[in-house]
């Protein structure tokens, strides 16, 4: 998604509609298709891991999960690439594949984790994602200077998560848990302001808008289920099953 200047809410009146659509409906809607992606990557996760199926996935195709992720990759660079090019219907349709492909990845959290932590985790999750979301949506000061700070500790996430893969490093484990939290805490509240931005931007084209929101929704999606990951790893015990 495009950066765009400086942007103060406090001069961009709510009531102003796009299309028939006012800035509280937008907002509420890409927030719809955030939750519905939510439910699809949980709900497939638990089934996969109730009924077995991920444990034979995994024994039939050991690369299975490496696979995915190469595909949720491809998935997200296909649907920034063409995002002002593609139909409202194929952004759903991404954003859905996303969602799924997700699920199945998710559902080895569902064998490795107690269902009680889990839950656990999910709460708090939600917790912390919702108030820094308010944050987002009310606040008057342009949350763009946290740009910088994102950007480097999604650097310092990617290189430490290397280091961890070479090295069995404990401590170092829990401060990249605790930055990984604050990295997406941060974008949780900078994407959900950026909503506010396209609405004003996009205003012209409710294709256009309507795709936006969709992609927004995969970001605030990606925001939280970072936030779980990590918290996850901070706080989750493991199965002894």
């Amino acid at each position: 998604m495009q950066q765009y200047g400086s942007f103060n809410p406090s001069e961009f009146d709510s009531s102003y509609a796009a299309g028939g659509l006012t800035l509280n409906r937008y907002i509420s809607r890409t927030f719809g298709w955030m939750f519905l992606g939510l439910m699809v990557t949980f709900a497939l996760a638990w089934y996969m891991a109730a009924s077995g199926l991920v444990i034979r996935l995994l024994m039939t195709t050991p690369s299975i999960l490496m696979i995915l992720l190469v595909a949720e990759i491809a998935v997200v660079l296909v649907f920034s690439a063409r995002l002002h090019k593609q139909s409202v219907l194929v952004s759903r349709g991404l954003f859905f594949i996303y969602s799924i492909l997700n699920g199945v990845v998710f559902s080895v959290y569902f064998v490795a984790f107690d269902v009680a932590a889990l839950i656990l985790v999910f709460g708090l999750t939600a917790l912390f994602f919702g108030g820094f979301a308010l944050y987002g949506r009310f606040t008057h000061t342009d949350l763009a200077r946290l740009r910088p700070l994102i950007f480097g500790g999604l650097i310092f996430l990617v290189i430490s998560g290397l280091v961890l893969m070479l090295f069995d490093i404990r401590a170092m484990d829990r401060l990249v848990c605790m930055v990984g939290l604050v990295i997406f805490l941060c974008a949780t509240a900078y994407d959900t302001q950026k909503i506010k931005k396209n609405y004003e931007y996009f205003s012209h084209d409710v294709a256009l808008l309507e795709r936006a929101s969709i992609y927004s929704a995969l970001q605030l999606y990606l925001d939280f289920i970072n936030l779980f990951l990590y918290l996850l790893r901070f706080l989750g015990s493991r199965s002894r099953r």
